[in-house]
């Protein structure tokens, strides 16, 4: 369930309107990336936001809590949760839509979420930390560490996978593994949907396809990477990549409300159900579904709240040394027009007002943003539930107000959308 963009020819047309559906339903995967240093506080933050801060910011908090409604009316999706954090505290928090469309119940700001390929984030920040202890080297082959497990392992670097540059086959692609249509649609959520999946299985996939291109020669999004840094951690430490997750950033952080599953199809505690709808305008949850099929490359679980203060103290640099973290934010151009650039499972985009650091992430019924300033002084947390098919136009508008809104200020013109770079990181299942 991770990706964006398939080299495979046949997902690329995915000419059905499921197809464009579940495109639409990524919220235009990069079209999020965004960041709130100006956002206000809500209805009732867990902090003050200091002297005076909730009557100037009075303005803000109702502007983004209409840009939130707006994803509801004009991006087609069921539920929306928004949280915004200044120098460490929680300055805006917002829900919107339903969280249960057959019970008609509200959706909660706390709810948990899937949050796709923001997982990806986490992983590359335990490698980098495992750099730094010099148990992995960013430029040695992969080969090294899964010796014959990756399709011309020897040529491709840890590096390359982490940044997206070894032209690896994304396995999402193969519609042995997912749907791409309405018919393996049909078929994924009879099947496919609960199957476990081994990592080795899922290389092996990608491996019965030619690389999209020469190791460090293009950028290409392709969850098959992550796939491979997964198998690496447990090969390094002995430990799966999720207790290393768990070990190194959500116990010290105390992200109570974060987990990275296996193979448990639950979403634990409160949450918004995820929907897909079939041709035939049947409504399907999808909110259980066995994550190994995303594995490193996107299983994670989270709220907003546990989302930001994990980009803070990644950017603030508490989880990485200022030798790694500039490895991290090092990209490479993944769009003509350099508004984005990919680094060490982090996401660059320039906005109006600067530059915004984090991931987004996509999986069937869940679309997740996360992002934030450089300094680590600014974040902002999405999830929402894609589910009605929205005009294009409106969604991207809606989309691409509560990106500027929140990171420029209420009163900032939106401009043109940037044109999107293939797969520019969400986890879009497709």
């Amino acid at each position: 369930m991770p990706d964006v963009q398939s080299p495979d020819p046949r997902a690329r047309r995915s000419g059905g309107r499921t197809a464009r559906r579940i495109a639409a339903g990524v919220l235009a995967g990069a079209a999020l990336l965004a960041f709130a240093p100006t956002a206000s506080a809500a209805d009732a933050p867990p902090e003050p936001a200091g002297a005076g801060a909730a009557e100037a910011r009075h303005g803000d908090s109702a502007a983004l809590d209409r840009a939130l409604d707006a994803l509801i009316t004009e991006a087609g999706v069921s539920a929306a949760l928004g949280e915004v954090r200044d120098h460490g505290r929680t300055v805006w928090r917002g829900a919107s839509g339903q969280a249960d469309l057959d019970t008609g119940a509200a959706a909660r700001a706390d709810g948990r979420f899937r949050i796709g390929s923001v997982t990806k984030t986490f992983v590359a920040t335990v490698v980098l930390q495992l750099v730094a202890e010099h148990k992995v080297e960013l430029d040695a082959p992969i080969e090294r560490y899964l010796p014959g497990a990756v399709r011309g392992g020897e040529g491709i670097t840890v590096r390359q996978l982490l940044n997206h540059t070894s032209g690896l086959y994304d396995y999402l692609g193969d519609p042995s593994v997912y749907f791409h249509d309405d018919t393996e649609l049909g078929s994924w959520l009879t099947t496919g949907r609960w199957t476990t999946y081994q990592p080795r299985q899922l290389l092996d996939i990608s491996g019965r396809h030619a690389p999209n291109f020469p190791p460090g020669q293009q950028w290409s999004y392709s969850n098959t990477n992550y796939v491979a840094i997964g198998m690496m951690i447990e090969k390094v430490t002995g430990r799966s990549w999720n207790q290393e997750v768990e070990r190194r950033i959500i116990r010290p952080l105390g992200l109570d409300h974060t987990t990275m599953p296996t193979t448990s199809t639950a979403i634990p505690g409160r949450y918004a159900h995820g929907y897909l709808k079939r041709e035939s305008g049947e409504r399907v949850d999808v909110s259980r579904l066995n994550p190994s099929i995303a594995y490193a490359a996107g299983a994670g679980i989270s709220t907003t709240d546990d989302l930001a203060r994990f980009n803070a103290a990644l950017l603030g640099g508490r989880l990485l040394r200022p030798a790694q973290l500039k490895e991290m934010t090092t990209t490479v151009p993944i769009d003509e027009e350099g508004t984005f650039g990919y680094g060490l499972g982090l996401t660059r985009r320039t906005l109006p007002c600067g530059d915004v650091w984090g991931h987004d992430g996509g999986i069937a019924g869940y679309s997740t943003i996360l992002f934030g300033d450089l300094a680590g002084r600014h974040q902002v947390a999405i999830s929402a539930n894609p589910y009605e098919e929205a005009d294009p136009a409106r969604a991207t508008a809606a989309l691409d107000a509560i990106v500027v809104k929140t990171a420029c200020g209420p009163d900032t013109p939106v401009p043109p959308a940037p044109r999107q770079p293939a797969a520019a990181g969400a986890l879009a299942l497709r």
